[in-house]
């Protein structure tokens, strides 16, 4: 069987605060989506700069615990996360959404962790949730379908305009369509009075050539640090139209909520 390659994704970000203002914006993106268990055998990134210096890169380092590519990297402790859990049927290949490191700069609000098992089907999906503050946080949703809306309590503060309460609603969707292979993954915010913000990250798949890479680095030259740029001018957008701030609480104690 050929190797699985890793992807560029062409997409959008978007997000809607419903209450108590309404706010939404989308931002065209670009993001990686990488088979890990073949890139940990060395296989599947030609032209991606895997664990070292290059102006759009994957590093192990900068997800899970931060462990070395000597230790297993970021997909050992993917699997020792699942292993905890209870989850030990997750041996096919592992694919993460993730944004890239970019001039040696990384910020992941969230990255997907698709885990498979050998006959294709899913085992777990795993989100890894970053905030401003250098505070991680897992939400493991097992046995997952793509289509399905899967919950979990929100336990781990993200923006001082969202208080830590309510549940998360996850749905995923892979397709391949006209020869297309699009991912979208969609988190919904509700809490006590309905739905209070909506987000999606979605995209098209291709390989990620030299080609494409070059693309990317023309179109999206400082991709992460315009992430962080736009964190913070629609924190203060929020401010101007008087959404109520709340302080950071203490993190959760569990790393993983399921």
């Amino acid at each position: 069987m050929k190797p699985a390659t890793a992807l560029i994704g062409w997409g959008q970000v978007r997000h809607t605060r419903h209450r108590p203002a309404h706010h939404a914006f989308v931002y065209p993106t670009a993001f990686l989506m990488l088979p890990m268990r073949c890139l940990q055998a060395g296989q599947g990134a030609q032209d991606l700069a895997i664990n070292r210096r290059a102006w759009f890169a994957f590093h192990d380092a900068d997800h899970g615990d931060g462990r070395s590519v000597e230790q297993g990297g970021a997909l050992a402790w993917l699997d020792e996360l699942l292993h905890q859990e209870g989850i030990h049927d997750a041996t096919g290949e592992v694919w993460l959404q993730a944004f890239p490191r970019v001039l040696g700069h990384a910020f992941k609000p969230v990255s997907f962790w698709y885990a498979h098992r050998t006959d294709g089907s899913l085992a777990a999906i795993v989100a890894e949730v970053n905030n401003t503050f250098g505070e991680r946080h897992c939400y493991l949703l097992p046995e997952p379908q793509y289509g399905h809306t899967l919950s979990a309590h929100k336990v781990f503060h993200v923006s001082p305009f969202c208080d830590v309460q309510g549940e998360y609603r996850f749905r995923f969707m892979r397709t391949h369509h006209a020869g297309q292979d699009r991912i979208v993954a969609r988190v919904d915010h509700t809490d006590a009075d309905g739905p209070l913000i909506d987000t999606s990250w979605s995209g098209v798949l291709e390989p990620a050539t030299a080609a494409a890479l070059r693309r990317v680095m023309w179109r999206f030259p400082l991709l992460t640090f315009g992430v962080v740029a736009r964190i913070h001018w629609h924190a203060l957008l929020l401010w101007l139209k008087k959404v109520p701030f709340w302080r950071k609480p203490e993190l959760p104690r569990d790393f993983v909520t399921r």
